[in-house]
Order: C-alpha cells, then structure tokens, then sequence
C-alpha cells in the first residue's frame, strides 16, 4: 500500500513540475507563442478553423495563457489529481 503512496505522490509531483517545462518547449513562453513552434501550428490551425481568430476558452487559448501567466493553483491541483491517479497505476 506504501509503494501506490509513493507513486501517486511522485506522479503528482512529476506531473505539477513538468507542465511549465513542457509547455515552454512546445512553445507556449511567457513572451507569447514562440514563432515556428507545435504551438503557432496549432495556432494557426484554430485560427483557420475558426475563421481568422482563436476563440476564447478553447485548448490554445487556455495553454496560451497558462503559458505566458503560468499554471494556476486549480489547474495544478488538477494536474496533481491526473498525476497522482497515473502514478498509483504503477
């Protein structure tokens, strides 16, 4: 029973940590989205998809924000719960 504790604990832990980190690397930054990365596609894609602009609440604009403002504590306790859920799988 200890050994799920401890992997739900690292997973959340893990998972809390890494979102920034990813989030970066796809190129949602601090400064906007970063030019030539998975994030302007994706950009570019809603904004096709929805006739020249993203649309407010959708999966870029809340990574969007998340990236240039940081991760807020509801979304980190959600990613906590996810991470800890898939650490006890182990």
């Amino acid at each position: 029973m200890w050994a799920r504790v401890g992997a739900a604990t690292a997973g959340a832990v893990i998972t809390i940590a890494a979102a920034p980190v990813i989030l970066g690397a796809v190129g949602f930054t601090s400064a906007g989205i970063a030019g030539g990365s998975i994030a302007a596609s994706m950009m570019s894609s809603a904004a096709i998809a929805n006739g020249g602009g993203v649309a407010a609440g959708s999966l870029v604009a809340i990574l969007q924000s998340a990236g240039a403002a940081g991760i807020s504590v509801a979304a980190k306790l959600g990613l906590g719960a996810a991470g800890a859920f898939i650490g006890a799988l182990f």
